[in-house]
C-alpha cells in the first residue's frame, strides 16, 4: 500500500541512495556467468485520494488530462506522443553504481463507467537501454451523497533490468530485495507528488481552498 495520501512531504526524484543489507546473502552463491539472465521485479500497490467536488466535475477533469498532466507531473518530463499517450522520463534511479533513467509511454485507453485504464506502449525512435517496463493501472472515480468523489487506483508493474556483468555476479537475493526497494521507493514517491499535485489543481480550478 502506498503512503497515505493526506501526508504530503517536499520528495526529490535525482535518485535513491541505499543502505544496503548484505546478511542475508552472505552464504549464497554468486551467479555463474553461464546463469546470466534479465532479473524481474514484480509490484502490485493501491491507494486513494479525494476530490471535493461532485464525481461528474472530477470526470471532466480527467477527460482534459491534456491541459494538465504534463504541469502536474513535474518534475518528471512529459511529451505527447498522441492524443491520448505520453512519453515519461521518471527520473535517475540507481545502486551498487549502475544508474538507469527510465522512459517509458503511457496510453490512455477510452474510460468507461468511470473508469481509466493505463497500459504501457513503445516510444517512437527510441529502445530502451538494458531495461523493459510493464505498466498496467486502473483508476476509478466513486462519488458520494456528500459531493465529495473518492478517486481509487491500482497498479501492476514489472521491471525487468538487464544488469551488467559486475552486478549479475553479486548474490540474486541482494540484487532482487534491493531492486524490489527501489522499485517501491520510486512508486510511492512519484505517487505521493502527483497526487498532491493533482488535487491542488483541480481544487484551484473550482476556487476550492483545499490542498
Amino acid at each position: 500500500m502506498v503512503t497515505n495520501n493526506r501526508e504530503y512531504q517536499s520528495l526529490e526524484i535525482e535518485e535513491f541512495p541505499l543502505e544496503l543489507d548484505t546478511s542475508a546473502a552472505r552464504n549464497e552463491p554468486v551467479f555463474k556467468e553461464s546463469h546470466f539472465s534479465p532479473t524481474k521485479f514484480y509490484g502490485n500497490y493501491q491507494d486513494c485520494m479525494e476530490m471535493y467536488a461532485p464525481v461528474e466535475q472530477v470526470e471532466e477533469y480527467f477527460n482534459a488530462h491534456a491541459l494538465w498532466f504534463g504541469r502536474c507531473a513535474e518534475p518528471m518530463k512529459v511529451h505527447p506522443l498522441g492524443e491520448n499517450s505520453y512519453a515519461l522520463v521518471v527520473g535517475k534511479f540507481g545502486a551498487f553504481g549502475y544508474d538507469v533513467e527510465p522512459k517509458i509511454g503511457l496510453e490512455l485507453l477510452a474510460p468507461a463507467d468511470r473508469e481509466y485504464h493505463i497500459r504501457t506502449i513503445p516510444v517512437p525512435d527510441y529502445q530502451a537501454p538494458g531495461y523493459e517496463v510493464d505498466y498496467k493501472s486502473s483508476t476509478r472515480l466513486i462519488g458520494d451523497l456528500d459531493g465529495v468523489t473518492r478517486v481509487e487506483w491500482d497498479l501492476d508493474l514489472v521491471v525487468e533490468l538487464h544488469f551488467p556483468r559486475f552486478i549479475q555476479r553479486l548474490p540474486h537475493s541482494l540484487i532482487q530485495s534491493t531492486g524490489d526497494r527501489v522499485l517501491n521507493q520510486i512508486v510511492r514517491q512519484v505517487s505521493r507528488r502527483l497526487t498532491h499535485k493533482v488535487q491542488k489543481d483541480f481544487h484551484q480550478s473550482l476556487n476550492i481552498g483545499k490542498n
